[in-house]
């Protein structure tokens, strides 16, 4: 698959990113088509953050009066400035605040029910992942202090508070435990049932209108290429990148106002050196990464096309072998992957930039907890503990503030997916889908007979004309054959029936496409069991195996019934000759006897006698069609022949007057 026209553009940080983010992600929260729209959905973000943080607040508030409560020496002697500040909070308006905030939250959610009730589940979650959030922010603070006692207790040659700290610290363990592995567990949870409902609008969106064909994304004009990987892993990365980040940055939020508060505590002159040097890296990293933004969109596009030529070769592998084209396979595989190879080396090169600067960046860091805290240990002006916790704030202040600089690579790789699935998702919402405008396209009308007027066709890039003027019609008991030279147009016409190909002017008159059935030269085999092949491409309940039994003997393919279990999923199209397949397509249309059935050469790969008796089989049927091939011996199961002649010419012949051309080029 080559280069599609959308791989060029050079992305970056911008509105368009932030635009195209919020048309994927909003709606499995919110719907876009709300009149608040993106206000209404940044809205009950804000009113969800508050109602998390009034929760957080009741149960600080409750769980440190429960801790005084039950060991009152114990938490007055190493929390005494907690429960100083947090019966102060009680006996403040602050509780008021909080319940007010609750309640705030409560009416604005209702407000917007209609909204939010078809999504229960996930704003459900998704509170559920900001409080545990919460949860072990607040965790990683208690650890702080307790390493600090710890190590004073050491400093000290305390045994008792050593040994009564580090059981506070198995305990504290074992309570975070459950929290850290709830909170991944309703990440993944979230993340999984984000993902499956995004795929699903999207192959709803795929599949509708026949923009799945309408995209031709194997063409090298293509603007989506790859949309299989697009929807296989880009969404995936699109929902676990989301929520990891999302909280990520809540992370980075609770992290700066906690740590900072302490390290504010422990020295000023730290907290503002650690702002600056943090403001200054994220500013080199934003820099870089919209170059990488580039370079990992290419990178995704690049290996899709690979993975590509390799599903290509080994989809066609027989032919391959027949022809022994190893070598020009092996060429053009190698070619895709030295692409692959030549990208990822830039990709290298830039990373290794990135790397120099962040390990830098982070390891000159380490030391400076030390050298500005230290001296006031050795003055006396603080003890042992103070420095393990100035480190382990300053390290997670420093993590919090270099969130940009350290993850710039995921980043970059997000943003590129990003735009990936936001081409993806604006060419699949066009209004009226793909179709050129009405004045320059085959109209199509409905109506119980099948019939063209005045239709001429072009190839869908106006390149070339296939058929000029075409006005044939069928009557109720008409069968028509269309025959010509090869790459005369006669399989582009039956595009044009089946409103595939509508470039050009004129009118196809035809019955709903449900009331037609259309037989490809190879037909379409499904991954799936013998009874839903037949059945294809519909799933009728009501047709017993007594039914599909007979259908088959009347293409005579019976002993497929003892090769096969009727429930047995085969790849059909390797199991099945092509010839057998030709038949079961037949055994689709006695099945459900539509009004018209299109053959386009659907017998080429049958001996004589098998395309006899399914043509007379069809024939005793009230099934009016429109056969295309080459061979003379379909003249006799026809009544009139529409022959394509070249250069957009035709003519339509009754039978006996194609014989006669026929005999009179033979003589």
């Amino acid at each position: 698959m080559t280069r599609g026209v959308s791989s060029t553009a050079q992305f970056n940080f911008d509105r368009r990113l932030w635009r195209r983010f919020i048309k994927i992600a909003q709606p499995y929260f919110y719907p876009q088509e709300h009149r608040l729209n993106f206000w209404g959905f940044a809205a009950l973000i804000l009113v969800l953050l508050i109602a998390v943080v009034c929760i957080a607040f009741f149960v600080a508030v409750g769980g440190t009066l429960l801790g005084e409560s039950l060991a009152p020496v114990f938490v007055n002697k190493y929390a005494g400035g907690l429960v100083k500040q947090v019966k102060g909070l009680v006996a403040s308006p602050a509780i008021f605040w909080a319940g007010g905030g609750l309640i705030f939250s409560a009416l604005a959610f209702g407000l917007m029910r209609r909204a939010v009730l078809p999504r229960w589940k996930q704003w459900s979650l998704l509170g559920l992942l900001l409080f545990l959030s919460f949860a072990v922010n607040g965790a990683n603070v208690s650890l702080s202090y307790i390493f600090r006692f710890i190590d004073t207790a050491l400093g000290e040659k305390n045994q008792s508070t050593f040994w009564l700290n580090l059981t506070l610290y198995g305990g504290l363990i074992i309570t975070a435990i459950p929290i850290l592995v709830g909170y991944r567990f309703t990440r993944l949870k979230l993340g999984l049932y984000w993902r499956e409902w995004l795929t699903q609008s999207f192959l709803s969106d795929y599949f509708n209108d026949r923009s799945y064909y309408e995209l031709d994304s194997n063409s090298s004009h293509t603007e989506i290429d790859n949309p299989d990987q697009r929807i296989a892993e880009d969404i995936r990365s699109f929902t676990s990148v989301t929520l990891s980040f999302l909280l990520d940055v809540l992370d980075t939020v609770l992290t700066l106002i906690s740590f900072t508060a302490i390290l504010y505590t422990i020295s000023k002159p730290l907290t503002y050196g650690l702002l600056l040097y943090a403001t200054v890296g994220t500013l080199i990293a934003v820099l870089a990464g919209r170059r990488l933004i580039k370079i990992n969109y290419d990178q995704l596009r690049l290996e899709a096309d690979f993975r590509y030529g390799m599903v290509h070769v080994r989809d066609n592998a027989e032919s391959i072998a027949f022809y022994r084209g190893e070598t020009q396979e092996l060429r053009q595989v190698s070619r895709r992957f030295g692409l692959v190879i030549g990208n990822f080396n830039l990709l290298i090169i830039w990373q290794a930039l990135i790397d120099l600067f962040q390990y830098g960046y982070n390891y000159f860091t380490r030391v400076v907890p030390y050298v500005i805290v230290a001296p006031l240990y050795f003055s006396g002006q603080t003890d042992l503990g103070t420095i393990t916790q100035a480190y382990i704030a300053f390290s997670q202040v420093l993590g919090a503030l270099s969130l940009v600089t350290n993850q710039i690579q995921q980043i970059s790789s997000f943003a590129a997916g990003v735009n990936r699935l936001g081409a993806f998702e604006e060419v699949l919402s066009r209004p009226d889908g793909l179709e050129p405008p009405v004045d320059s396209h085959i109209q199509t009308q409905t109506a119980q007979q099948l019939s063209i007027q005045r239709m001429t066709l072009l190839t869908p890039n106006s390149e070339q004309e296939l058929v000029r003027d075409l006005t044939v019609n069928l009557a109720p008991d008409e069968r028509l054959l269309i025959v010509g030279a090869s790459g005369a147009g006669k399989s582009s016409i039956l595009r044009a029936v089946a409103g595939l190909w509508t470039n050009g002017s004129g009118i196809v008159v035809r019955p709903e496409i449900s009331e037609m059935l259309f037989l490809p030269q190879r037909p379409y085999m499904l991954l799936g069991t013998l009874r839903e092949q037949l059945l294809y491409p519909r799933n009728e309940e009501t047709i017993t195996n007594e039914q599909l039994q007979q259908v088959l003997q009347r293409v005579n393919l019976p002993y497929l019934m003892d090769r096969f279990n009727w429930d047995e999923i085969l790849d059909w199209s390797t199991v099945l000759s092509l010839g057998e397949q030709q038949r079961l397509a037949f055994a689709r249309v006695f099945l459900y006897q539509p009004h018209y059935a299109i053959l386009d050469e659907a017998t080429s790969a049958l001996d004589v006698t098998n395309e006899r008796h399914l043509y007379h089989q069809l024939q005793s049927t009230a099934v009016v069609y429109l056969s295309v091939g080459h061979r003379p011996t379909l003249v006799d199961y026809h009544q009139k022949v529409l022959e394509l002649t070249g250069g957009g010419a035709w003519q339509v012949l009754t039978i006996e007057e194609y014989r006669l051309k026929l005999a009179q080029m033979v003589g």
